[in-house]
């Protein structure tokens, strides 16, 4: 009976590879993402596509998972070769914040390149009344799962804002589709979501009930310092939001391990920069992704294959 659950949960393995494996692959590229409601999901399974398709002897496979802190801690164990994660999150990483969710420095982290900026998004039901930070005190807020990085984004604003958990009426630490079901369902007043623009979770909900896009003022952006910067999601990035929201934004980086060989590393890097039309078919935020900001900022050493790109596009000498 074992044997028959192993042969299926090979089967099962198998079949999520988003790539068909050569017959004697002998590179494996697990690409570990976010929530299925997110943006780094569906990035991340065109990123597993692009490098099934184009680096030769490779297969590939998508994980959906709890998101930064969780992908950077799987990587330092050796469990995935590529990782989405927000540039705060990768900074604690590297210092080994265990309030932040990492028990001791992770060594083996490497970049691979900063990506599109995650834009702090809060998002109210019109019935609620929330219109700003403040009108949040007394509202039930989901601030995503539990130390992951929106809910780590969520702290890091609350308390510039002058602002705990303890002044609202109710903390929910929930995935970003579970949050919007909720809202419809009049269980939540607000959500509070660091993801690219265009998240398909808001987009739903704003497509459901009426919204109110919260404004995070500059002077929050300007309190936290880097890397989070002031940003604005323009007027009707979704339904019914008719002008521009100032926001705080904050960078993506892909990370790897230190152990991926110099050729792989090079390959994923290559591969992102010289196939971004797909990227960009699978997520808007995608457009965000500039050869020109690729190593700006980054809060980890890079890996030497991706230095390698890097100097050949003149990036770095």
């Amino acid at each position: 009976m074992k044997f028959t659950h192993f042969l299926a949960a090979g089967a099962l393995a198998l079949s999520t590879g988003l790539a068909a494996a050569p017959a004697q692959a002998d590179e494996f590229i697990n690409v570990l993402t976010g929530g299925t409601s997110g943006v780094y999901y569906p990035l991340g399974a065109a990123l597993a596509k692009i490098y099934g398709e184009k680096i030769p002897g490779v297969r590939t496979q998508v994980q959906s998972t709890k998101a930064s802190v969780e992908n950077l801690n799987l990587l330092q164990q050796g469990r995935g070769e590529i990782a989405f994660a927000l540039g705060d999150s990768v900074k604690d990483a590297w210092a080994g914040n265990e309030e932040a969710g990492f028990k001791k420095k992770l060594d083996k982290l490497r970049a691979i390149a900063a990506i599109y900026p995650n834009y702090i998004q809060i998002v109210a039901s019109k019935a609620s009344g929330v219109t700003d930070l403040a009108s949040l005190k007394g509202k039930r807020l989901s601030v995503g799962a539990p130390k992951s990085g929106t809910e780590l984004n969520a702290r890091a604003i609350f308390k510039a804002a002058g602002m705990s958990y303890e002044d609202l009426g109710k903390t929910e630490y929930l995935p970003f589709g579970e949050s919007v079901e909720l809202i419809k369902n009049r269980q939540l007043d607000a959500t509070l979501q660091s993801a690219g623009l265009g998240v398909a979770s808001i987009k739903d909900l704003s497509t459901s009930i009426p919204i109110t896009v919260v404004s995070v003022p500059k002077e929050i952006a300007e309190k936290l310092g880097a890397p989070f910067q002031a940003a604005t999601i323009p007027a009707g990035t979704y339904d019914g939001q008719d002008s521009d929201v100032p926001t705080v934004a904050i960078t993506n980086i892909l990370v790897t391990r230190a152990d991926i060989s110099d050729e792989e590393a090079y390959q994923m890097t290559k591969q992102l920069f010289e196939n971004l039309p797909q990227l960009v078919a699978a997520h808007k935020a995608a457009t965000g992704i500039k050869l020109e900001n690729a190593i700006a900022g980054l809060p980890i050493p890079l890996h030497p294959g991706a230095e390698r790109y890097y100097k050949e596009k003149g990036l770095l000498k």
